[in-house]
C-alpha cells in the first residue's frame, strides 16, 4: 500500500539571501543546500524541510505552511527571542489545537501547532 513519507513545500521569496538569513537566525533552520545560481535553497530543522525559491517575476502570492510541533511554549519563546516576526501569539483553538504564526520577509506565514492534549 502506498504511504506518504514527508512533505517539503516550495515557498516563494523575493530575496533568497535575506530569506536564508531570516530562516537561519530567526527560525533556527540550517541551510542544507543552495543552488549556484542563487535562485533555490533548502532549509531544514528537525524533520521539516522547506524549499525556498526566488520569485523573480513576483508572480506568486505569499504561501502559508502549517508545521506540527512539540513544546509550543518553548518554541514560541525561542523564536520570539530570536526576533522572528510574530503575527499571532499562542491561541487555543476550539478544534483542540494551540498555535502561533510568524511571517517571513516576503510575507509567507508559518503556523506552528500543537494539540491541546499535550499541554495538560
Amino acid at each position: 500500500m502506498p504511504k506518504l513519507e514527508r512533505v517539503a513545500p516550495e515557498i516563494p521569496v523575493v530575496d533568497l539571501d535575506e530569506s536564508l538569513t531570516y530562516y537561519r537566525t530567526k527560525l533556527g533552520f540550517e541551510v542544507e543546500m543552495k543552488m549556484p545560481d542563487g535562485d533555490y535553497a533548502i532549509v531544514e530543522r528537525d524533520n521539516v524541510a522547506l524549499h525556498l525559491f526566488r520569485d523573480k517575476a513576483k508572480s506568486h502570492s505569499p504561501a502559508s505552511v502549517h508545521i506540527f510541533a512539540h513544546g509550543l511554549e518553548e518554541l514560541y519563546a525561542e523564536l520570539q527571542g530570536r526576533g522572528a516576526q510574530v503575527s499571532q501569539r499562542i491561541v487555543s483553538q476550539r478544534w483542540g489545537n494551540r498555535d502561533f504564526r510568524i511571517m517571513d520577509p516576503t510575507g509567507n506565514e508559518i503556523k506552528f501547532t500543537e494539540p491541546l492534549s499535550e499541554n495538560g
